[in-house]
């Protein structure tokens, strides 16, 4: 009964949010539904307890990240940053390769160590511009935006530092770099399939064209300054260059934690932060603000009269944006604490490979609770150890079960209740309806990806 009250959560919620409905909402009372079929006493303790705790401590760490990512985001469109670089890569590869165009800008953003909820925002001006131009259907959009921002540089290129592929390394005593060879094969897998899909979805699109009456769209006007495009992109380089030095830096002045007291009363109990909690996401923030001013000082004449207007559209859509994904976090952790849960990772325990076994319980995890580094957290924290000793008796080196296990949290985690999925489907305004299809299949491509790098190791033995 437990495993299917925990069933019963996941698809109402999955249902909800394919039909539109707002997850803000009915998050909560999917994951308290949830819990009265399973104890109605634990209802409110629950409520209070871990779901509004982790939903809180989300926006305590990320909001911040969303905020500054919207708004940067904004300035890059509405400077004509956006239109001057949409420009360039048109000359460059032609309008053909709008596609291809848009995979790569995701993608040198997130493998540059920009946190790829920022990257949705950073990105989708771009899109829609180049989109525009050269006539592709915008419901192509959010599938195209994921398979450069949610798939290979997020945890498949050895030594991508999104948080995904971190996670394994203090379980297998590994590092970023772990599988290389098995890691470039699973990414070019996903990136040669992935596009080739998009592309057929393009040609099958006929002529339908960009398409009208979208919301969200990117303000069409009239530039004072015509930006050059090296010029545009110093920005972009700007974040993710300075996110890496920031971090450098972060981690040697600060060492393992930070204590301020501004007044003698406050220091018999200091303000304390532990460094390697925060050193990233401080980083991601101090390359943000920036960009942003790179992008102020460099756009300024294209600015002025437009930045109050713009602002006031990014903060609205980070609240929108980072409140979807917290209670989407907040849920995860209710269904993460239900009997019926632990009935699910038992049972996904019985298979015999330890490959396989690794690969499909994080799959699976990361699925139910609706985040790659949830599910991976969660399934690493209860069963490593197990994977340890049966890769081992093996003879699997670690830092197969490292990659393995990173690609499987990027599977099946991308289902619609994810909340990366529904952050980006609020950025380019468009519905589960028009674009969830696309986001799916790239969804189903990452998840064979695993299973591919797994067929090479056993075949080969590269690693």
């Amino acid at each position: 009964m437990s495993f299917l009250i925990c069933l019963a959560a996941l698809f109402f919620l999955m249902g909800i949010a394919y039909r539109g409905f707002s997850v803000i909402l009915f998050a909560p009372v999917a994951a308290m539904g949830a819990v009265l079929l399973t104890d109605p006493s634990a209802v409110p303790t629950l409520f209070s307890g871990l779901f509004m705790e982790k939903l809180v401590g989300f926006l305590k760490l990320y909001f911040p990240v969303f905020l500054l990512g919207a708004v940067f985001g904004k300035l890059i469109e509405i400077s004509g940053f956006a239109r001057s670089i949409v420009g360039a890569v048109t000359g460059l590869l032609g309008e053909g390769r709008a596609i291809v165009a848009i995979v790569l800008v995701g993608a040198i953003l997130t493998y540059g160590g920009v946190s790829l909820f920022v990257a949705v925002f950073a990105v989708y001006p771009f899109a829609a511009e180049l989109f525009r131009r050269s006539n592709i259907p915008k419901r192509l959009i959010p599938g195209t935006i994921a398979l450069g921002a949610f798939t290979f540089t997020m945890d498949t290129l050895p030594g991508t530092p999104q948080i995904q592929n971190i996670i394994p390394a203090s379980f297998f005593k590994t590092d970023a770099y772990a599988a290389p060879w098995l890691g470039i094969i699973g990414a070019l897998f996903v990136f040669g399939v992935g596009v080739a899909y998009l592309e057929w979805r393009r040609r099958a699109a006929g002529d339908e064209g960009y398409g009208e009456g979208h919301t969200n769209e990117p303000q069409a006007v009239e530039d004072k300054v015509v930006i050059h495009p090296m010029v545009a992109i110093l920005p972009l380089l700007i974040v993710g260059i300075g996110n890496k030095l920031l971090l450098a830096w972060i981690t040697s002045a600060y060492g393992e934690q930070a204590s301020a007291a501004l007044t003698p009363e406050m220091a018999a109990n200091p303000v304390t932060v532990q460094i390697k909690t925060v050193a990233a996401i401080w980083a991601v923030q101090g390359a943000l603000l920036l960009g942003i001013l790179a992008t102020v000082i460099l756009g300024f004449r294209n600015l002025a009269d437009r930045f109050s207007e713009g602002s006031k559209a990014a903060v609205a859509g980070s609240l929108l944006a980072g409140m979807n994904t917290a209670t989407e976090y907040g849920f995860g952790a209710v269904i993460a604490a239900l009997p019926g849960f632990k009935v699910i990772s038992d049972a996904l325990s019985k298979i015999p490979n330890p490959l396989i076994n690794e690969a499909v319980t994080v799959n699976v995890l990361a699925g139910v609770t609706g985040s790659a580094s949830g599910g991976l957290s969660i399934a690493l924290g209860a069963l490593s150890g197990r994977f340890v000793e049966a890769a081992q008796a093996a003879g699997i080196p670690l830092e197969v079960m490292h990659r393995v296990a990173s690609m499987a949290s990027g599977g099946m985690d991308t289902l619609p209740h994810n909340g990366a999925v529904i952050t980006l489907l609020a950025v380019t305004g468009l519905t589960h309806r028009q674009s969830y299809g696309d986001i799916f299949a790239i969804t189903i491509i990452k998840t064979v990806a695993v299973f591919v790098v797994i067929g090479v190791y056993y075949a080969t033995g590269l690693v």
